[in-house]
């Protein structure tokens, strides 16, 4: 592939650059040949495709306006109405759509929008900014030169792995691990490890299968219809949140605002029922100690509690780290970007970390509060990214 020279460079294929990429064709106007979308997988979404079905869930935590197209009422309009739409498509409340719909909806987006032929199959290693824009290296292709890139890289490739989990045996795995491959093929009891929903999900799962479950998890379960309030979604919370100067505070009320480790109502339902009939194992407390036996592996809790089982599977969810690796650190220095005390990117309105550089997902979250990481959060973040397209004349090298 020859060099390319482009107007967009979006690094991340996954709901963050998937959307961005789909509004700044439809909404700000720019050519499908002036814009490309960096991903190292064989199709766009195919993390988010990969870690959903693991789990096994059957409808998402976010309601139907929250999609990958433009038009809020999209995926609404592609479900059918009246006697053409098909039961199940939708689970209350707030009509949250089932996992094959939204996926069928994405892919429908992104065939509209041409968007598989924007893709570059590739993992960008390096950026480097100078007056002229930006150039992104490939690690298995040549230099691409953007006037604008965005910044869509997600927490997917860090799961976040318990101190207790180290050194790892290899019948002890993570599920979101990009290359898990641990899921149970045969009867066998497994301890699930972790408090919130994918957590459910996937002891659910197991359960349904016909394995014997046990659940492990630091806390009591904790219900919550969403990640964060849906005060997060309006002026309600993010007016004060972006007076706030303070990014160390901005901080802290991220992290008080996220609902971590909790279940949706309808998840705990499931759950507690599933432990009324003895079918789950619920055990709260501590991992101290993995023990590798002969036969299986030994979790030792710290309430002197030991748990025995075939398999371990972590639904820990990702490391807190700023993601991007060397590429974003390299970046920082470079390009000497700013940064708050917890090492993440401080932007202005437009989502600016520098006048060509972008940032959306984690990267954004002291600009657009805890909603930032979810598909709401890339909505939120297109609209941003979009407003500063349509007021900036395109620059192309």
């Amino acid at each position: 592939m020859a060099n390319m020279s482009l107007d967009w460079l979006i690094v991340g294929g996954g709901i963050h650059g998937t959307h961005i990429a789909a509004r700044l064709l439809g909404d700000a106007g720019v050519s499908p040949d002036r814009l490309r979308i960096v991903d190292p997988a064989d199709r766009l979404l195919d993390r988010w495709r990969s870690c959903t079905a693991t789990t096994g869930m059957n409808h998402l935590r976010s309601p139907s306006v929250h999609h990958l197209d433009l038009a809020p009422l999209s995926l609404q309009k592609f479900a059918g109405s009246g006697k053409h739409r098909k039961s199940g498509l939708f689970a209350a409340p707030f009509e949250r759509p089932s996992l094959t719909l939204f996926n069928d909806h994405c892919d429908r987006v992104a065939s509209h929008f041409g968007l598989a032929d924007l893709h570059i199959q590739d993992r960008a290693t390096r950026c480097e900014v100078d007056c002229d824009g930006v150039e992104v290296r490939l690690a298995g292709g040549p230099p691409t030169r953007t006037a604008n890139l965005v910044l869509a890289v997600g927490a997917s490739e860090q799961p976040r792995w318990p101190d207790w989990a180290i050194p790892r045996d290899p019948r002890l795995h993570h599920v979101f691990d990009p290359d898990f491959d641990g899921w149970p093929r045969a009867h066998e009891t497994v301890v699930v490890v972790g408090g919130g929903i994918s957590a459910g999900h996937i002891a659910l799962r197991l359960v349904a299968e016909g394995h014997d479950v046990h659940l492990v998890s630091r806390h009591a379960l904790r219900q919550h219809q969403f990640d964060s309030d849906p005060g997060w979604l309006g002026p309600k919370y993010t007016r004060d949140f972006s007076r706030e100067p303070d990014r160390d505070r901005r901080r802290a009320v991220i992290t008080e605002a996220r609902h971590r480790g909790s279940v949706s109502p309808d998840i705990g339902r499931s759950l507690r029922r599933a432990i009324r009939r003895d079918r789950l194992e619920w055990y709260e407390g501590e991992v101290d100690r993995l023990v590798p036996r002969e036969d299986g592996l030994e979790l030792e809790l710290g309430t002197n509690t030991t748990v025995a089982a075939d398999r371990v599977l972590l639904a820990t969810g990702f490391a807190s780290r700023r993601p991007g690796g060397s590429m974003v650190d390299e970046l920082i220095a470079s390009a000497t970007l700013p940064c708050a005390s917890c090492g993440y990117p401080i932007v202005d309105a437009a989502l600016r970390w520098h006048p060509r550089v972008y940032v959306s997902g984690p990267l954004a979250e002291l600009e657009l509060g805890p909603v930032s990481r979810n598909i709401a959060g890339a909505r939120r973040a297109a609209e941003r990214i979009v407003d500063a397209a349509r007021t900036s004349r395109p620059v192309s090298n």
